[in-house]
């Protein structure tokens, strides 16, 4: 049913090959924010910093053609950049396919691929180094949270539950002395409240994040790599509950409250 129409499939291969583009993108963005570089101007191997030519800077193909090193000084290239290429195609593959019989597909379908960009570097950026990007939140907060209010959620809605999303992270870093989490996990916290402003969605991204970060954290310390003590970066399991939310929240929540229901 799904490819039905061939102008439906032509636009789902083109919002993968389009996620492509855009994860490679967030690669170069991330490590430009956390070198704190500006945007412009070619890329470059983080190594031998030679400039790397058109030919060598297409999404997935070049890694594989490469042999995952760079051309020049052959130091190895990082998995992160297919990875992050794969999995940001894969995803806008799916926002479409959640987004495209929506009455307001247009602009549903730009703000979920926002959501996911900005998702994808939280997740990368909290991963390799620990932090939250705070200014990549600020700003792609107030323009999710802009969509929201144009796609018709009330702004007092919005607000309402940008302050939960602080409100709980705040209560947490207090209650740990600002030990158990930093204050970028509160602005990260008002982030998903401005783009989820449901309850159940919120509520749902909470189990998720904290149920998946409780199990990476035990194997972590089976494996011996961390210890009981070890501090591990909370972004990464909250952008991958926010994802997993994005995508097929609704869904779980429906199957869930059917257990209830006798459905």
């Amino acid at each position: 049913m799904y490819f039905q129409y061939p102008i439906t499939a032509l636009f789902s291969v083109f919002a993968f090959a389009f996620g492509l583009i855009i994860g490679s993108f967030l690669n170069c963005f991330i490590w430009r924010l956390y070198k704190e570089e500006t945007l412009g101007g070619r890329s470059y191997c983080p190594q031998c910093r030679h400039l790397i030519e058109w030919f060598d800077n297409i999404p997935v193909l070049s890694f594989l053609f490469l042999r995952g090193r760079c051309r020049h000084c052959r130091e190895k290239i990082s998995f992160q950049y297919p990875l992050v290429e794969i999995v940001t195609a894969c995803l806008f593959w799916l926002a479409f396919r959640n987004d495209y019989l929506s009455p307001q597909f247009s602009w549903l379908l730009i703000r979920d691929w926002l959501l996911i960009a900005t998702l994808v570097i939280i997740f990368v950026y909290d991963l390799r180094w620990q932090l939250v990007p705070t200014r990549v939140i600020w700003v792609m907060g107030l323009l999710i949270l802009g969509l929201n209010i144009f796609l018709g959620i009330s702004w007092q809605v919005n607000v309402f539950f940008v302050a939960v999303g602080a409100v709980f992270y705040l209560i947490q870093y207090f209650l740990t002395k600002k030990k158990g989490i930093g204050e970028g996990d509160i602005w990260l916290g008002a982030f998903l409240g401005a783009a989820f402003p449901s309850g159940g969605l919120l509520l749902l991204i909470m189990v998720l994040s904290y149920g998946i970060g409780s199990i990476v954290s035990l194997i972590l310390v089976y494996r011996s790599k961390k210890k009981w003590k070890s501090r591990i970066a909370l972004g990464p399991f909250l952008a991958t509950g926010a994802i997993i939310t994005l995508i097929w929240g609704e869904k779980i929540i429906t199957w869930y409250m059917g257990l209830f229901s006798g459905r």
